[in-house]
């Protein structure tokens, strides 16, 4: 709500060519308690004084030799870049004053001047006026946290996710009962894990265990960004990606391979620069999954099916160093990679499984 002390505290800047109208103006103002009143008598100067003082209000007499009130608005417009132009013109005629209202003023006084329709129009002008700048300050900080709560939330969420979520009118902490779950004929997932990364931890603080997990799975989601796999979510020391979801992609084997080999050799440069010597296993399996949001509180995109669980398998039973892949990611693989056959393992809840190692890309 605005204050009548704000409104008398509001800068005003009275415009006319006759000294003996800037003189009276300037009196009834004051004597109704402004006290932030300029003026000038050269209606050239009204944009730069305007662009340095910012006034809320502009008494614009609209008959002035060499360049009338009409053109100081038209100037004016290019400061005003919100279409609001602060100004109350002054005219003694008639047909003036509709004209004005057309051109962008929001009032007009009459002359010869009379004191309380002068009062009552400013007061009004300025009422209007700060709360007119009040609204846009309002406006501005709510889309000022709009876009951080955006950014925050595709930080959560893949875009294509959070964009469906903010176009369901019942998304509210209590309220929503919905479920996005898409099926993916085909996707490639991936799982890493730190090797022997629970003896490092029992060796350390916590404060560097996060350290150093921070920078691997920074340098990991670069990796993801650069390959155009989606970051699943982190558990410990284990890292869970996608390729061909949510938005489905053809290469999505050839994505994860790119992104495992990139991850050996970035994990080499931490090494490098840390001084650690740390491996991480890698595993990947392609097949059908379930993507997508359930429950209603603090939303996860999260995946679903056997393909993750024999990812997940294909990283726990690896080799420190090393990226294993299924069968099945291996026939869907169309670039030219050099494959290793690791043969058949027994594996955890799948049985007997024939499965290779990813070397380097060929060439």
């Amino acid at each position: 709500m605005i204050k009548v002390a704000d409104i008398l505290k509001a800068s005003i800047l009275i415009v006319d060519d006759k000294e003996a109208n800037l003189t009276l103006l300037d009196h009834m103002l004051r004597g109704a308690g402004y006290v932030s009143i300029a003026s000038t008598r050269h209606p050239r100067e009204v944009c730069e004084l305007h662009r340095k003082n910012r006034y809320s209000l502009i008494l614009l007499d609209l008959q002035m030799p060499g360049m009338d009130g009409f053109q100081v608005m038209e100037d004016l417009k290019s400061l005003e870049t919100d279409g609001y132009l602060p100004v109350l013109v002054i005219t003694a005629e008639p047909g003036h004053k509709l004209r004005a209202l057309k051109a962008g003023a929001k009032d007009f006084v009459s002359k010869p001047f009379e004191l309380a329709e002068v009062l009552i129009r400013v007061y009004n002008m300025l009422e209007v006026r700060l709360l007119h700048l009040e609204t846009k300050k309002l406006y501005d900080r709510v889309a000022a946290e709009q876009k951080v709560s955006e950014r925050l939330l595709l930080n959560v969420l893949p875009r294509a996710i959070a964009e469906r979520l903010k176009g369901c009118p019942e998304v509210t902490a209590d309220s929503f009962t919905g479920v996005i779950a898409d099926n993916f004929p085909e996707a490639t997932v991936l799982f890493a894990a730190i090797a022997g990364f629970t003896k490092f931890s029992e060796s350390v603080s916590a404060e560097i265990v996060v350290e150093v997990l921070n920078d691997i799975f920074t340098r990991f989601d670069s990796i993801a960004d650069y390959r155009g796999l989606e970051k699943i979510k982190t558990i410990g020391d284990a890292y869970m990606a996608a390729a061909g979801l949510p938005v489905p992609v053809t290469d999505h084997p050839e994505r994860a391979a790119h992104m495992a080999l990139d991850m050996l050799e970035e994990m080499d440069r931490f090494n490098e620069h840390s001084l650690h010597k740390m491996k991480v296993r890698i595993g990947i399996s392609t097949g059908a999954v379930v993507a997508g949001v359930i429950g209603k509180r603090k939303f996860v995109y999260d995946l679903w099916g056997d393909v993750v669980t024999t990812a997940s398998r294909m990283e726990s039973y690896g080799v420190a160093g090393r990226i294993q892949l299924t069968d099945s990611t291996r026939q869907r693989l169309s670039e030219p990679f050099l494959l290793e056959k690791r043969g058949a393992i027994e594996v955890k809840g799948k049985g007997e499984m024939h499965t290779w190692f990813l070397n380097s890309r060929n060439g």
